[in-house]
């Protein structure tokens, strides 16, 4: 039996560090709490696709398992970015056989399509990516452009496990843009995004658990609302407060949360980075300044407005990082 068989090893004997691996922008991206507002913020913009949440409400009962859908697909982004070669390769497979057997149908048209079609995976795949990037930039998490554009070019991996063809899904911030500018002149906040809006500003829960749900999912939700593009604002026809308010609002919230010790945080179920790091050794433990010493927080470069940054010059904090 090779030393590679065991779990987490590679044919050498080594341990596998996965797809991304500890010296990649996202190893480090992903272990930061904002990710959950960023999640939100992701289903807000994925839902005002008609024809992608249409697979979604037409093939599972949105409101009685939104809960399930949003930690399958942390689990999915955990084991991705954490697990082994082999374990990321494996949910990609099981991501991609259950689209193979989804379709919806156009109640308008009495199209029927299939849900793995390339462009709606690339939406929903697009909406994420941008999700996580412009949450953690704009709540604190300052990279520069260029980690930014290293970041949206690695999730072309990611990209493949979901059955895209990596040429072409965006690899850099302005590619990401220019696709963005693309597909706006399909999005609408149709009925299904209104049930889906209207689930994320109340979701059902016990009645006991009313009022931590106005205290704090609430303003959870709306924050990541209100992080959201102007014309995502302006489809769904609520006000969102000043970018300035949004930004002060995020950085608080990023600030509160990256209090709480990593370890502690890091213990919620399924422990993925727990569990990387039981792999590959301590060092592999993800912080912002591994990202590299350009990265905004450990440097005097700018992050740009319009990108969730600050247009202020960022100081060194920390001990230097390593580049990649």
């Amino acid at each position: 039996m090779y030393a590679a068989d065991a779990p987490g090893a590679t044919r050498t004997g080594t341990p596998d560090p996965g797809l991304f691996g500890p010296g990649s922008v996202t190893w480090q991206v992903h272990s930061d709490p904002m990710m959950w507002v960023a999640g939100i913020r992701a289903l807000y913009l994925q839902a005002l696709h008609p024809r992608a949440v249409r697979g979604v409400m037409q093939n599972s009962d949105f409101r009685r398992d939104a809960w399930g859908r949003l930690m399958r697909t942390a689990s999915f982004v955990g084991t991705t970015t954490y697990g082994t070669s082999e374990a990321a390769e494996k949910a990609g497979a099981r991501v991609r056989a259950i689209h193979r057997r989804l379709t919806a149908t156009d109640p308008d048209t009495g199209e029927r399509y299939g849900v793995d079609e390339p462009a709606l995976l690339l939406w929903v795949h697009c909406a994420e990516i941008d999700s996580y990037l412009h949450v953690a930039r704009r709540s604190g998490f300052r990279l520069t452009d260029a980690h930014a554009d290293r970041y949206i070019a690695e999730h072309r991996t990611s990209a493949r496990l979901v059955g895209l063809d990596p040429d072409r899904v965006p690899g850099s911030r302005a590619e990401l843009a220019a696709y963005f500018a693309s597909v706006r002149p399909e999005l609408a906040a149709g009925p299904e995004a209104r049930v889906v809006d209207d689930f994320l500003r109340r979701p059902p829960t016990h009645p006991l658990l009313v009022p931590a749900r106005a205290a704090l999912w609430r303003r959870v939700a709306h924050l990541a609302y209100a992080s959201l593009p102007p014309y995502a604002h302006e489809l769904y026809g609520r006000r969102a407060p000043a970018p300035a308010v949004t930004t002060r609002r995020l950085r608080a919230t990023g600030t509160v949360l990256r209090a709480v010790p990593a370890r502690v945080r890091w213990q919620l179920p399924p422990k993925h980075i727990l569990r990387a790091m039981a792999r590959l050794g301590p060092d592999a433990r993800p912080a912002p300044y591994k990202v590299g010493t350009g990265v905004a927080i450990l440097s005097q470069g700018r992050a740009r407005r319009g990108d969730g940054g600050d247009e202020g010059p960022c100081r060194s904090r920390g001990r230097p990082g390593t580049s990649n």
